[in-house]
């Protein structure tokens, strides 16, 4: 019998579980890290751009500009009216001042075609309610960072009840509109004007720039949208992110109690 010689450890030539699940588990860990910085770039950067084609405009980069109104007009109906204006000397116009400026004209197709002038200043690539449901995304994910150790997920019917005042302040606007562009119940709003005994300033009833009933309503259901949408989709992303290495974790757990 030779002595002195060693038996191979042959526990040194196993490879463990960890060893096995490193490079996919570095790889989801990674992933699972920056899902988050990713998606929130990718959203600023589509809430920044409409504000880059009124810089444009002003800059005299029409080309640039162009582009960008082209783009967000098939996400919106980009009426001058129910738009924010930069460098000019109000935030919004009226549609008088649009019709003024550019076309005595009711027609939404023509309207839309009004991007500012110098006198005026140049309007943003999408409406204020656009501006405040996509802004108010980022909103509904931060919210979500914040208490994501005590609501896993946003459930859909959130999502639905949120939604419901863009809606039905959508479908009014919609309704209204059929009756021509400044001539619809929601432009006037008399019924809101008699429903509050005319307590209020005429010019909160009527029209639709800051500061009017129309304004308000299309920000706050917007944020509502945003928010509800937002928190929503970041939530679930988490989730399905998170869920492979929870179980990446769990089966790792048991290949150790079992050795």
């Amino acid at each position: 019998m030779v002595t002195g010689m060693r038996t191979p450890n042959m526990s040194q030539n196993i490879l463990s579980p960890d060893s096995l699940s490193s490079p996919d588990k570095s790889a989801s860990n990674r992933m699972g890290s920056k899902w988050l910085v990713l998606l929130s770039i990718v959203l600023l950067a589509w809430v920044a751009l409409p504000w880059l084609a009124p810089i444009f405009m002003q800059a005299g980069w029409e080309s640039l500009a162009k582009p960008i109104y082209w783009l967000y007009s098939f996400q919106c109906h980009q009426l001058p009216q129910r738009s924010f204006f930069l460098f000019g000397p109000q935030p919004m116009i009226s549609l008088s001042e649009v019709q003024a400026a550019w076309q005595n004209t009711s027609n939404p197709a023509i309207l839309r075609q009004f991007t500012g002038n110098a006198q005026l200043g140049y309007k943003v690539a999408w409406s204020d309610r656009m501006v405040s449901a996509y802004s108010s995304l980022l909103l509904g994910g931060a919210l979500w960072y914040l208490f994501r150790g005590r609501v896993r997920t946003f459930p859909i019917w959130g999502v639905a009840l949120l939604a419901l005042p863009m809606v039905l302040d959508g479908v009014t606007h919609m309704m209204s509109d059929f009756a021509g562009i400044g001539e619809g119940f929601r432009y006037t709003n008399e019924w809101l004007a008699q429903l509050t005994q005319y307590r209020l300033p005429q010019s909160f009833y009527a029209g639709t720039t800051i500061g009017t009933f129309n304004s308000w309503m299309r920000l706050i259901t917007g944020v509502l949208f945003g928010v509800g949408v937002g928190w929503f989709v970041f939530s679930n992303l988490g989730v399905a992110f998170t869920r492979p290495r929870r179980a990446r974790t769990d089966r790792e757990v048991v290949s150790q109690s079992e050795l």
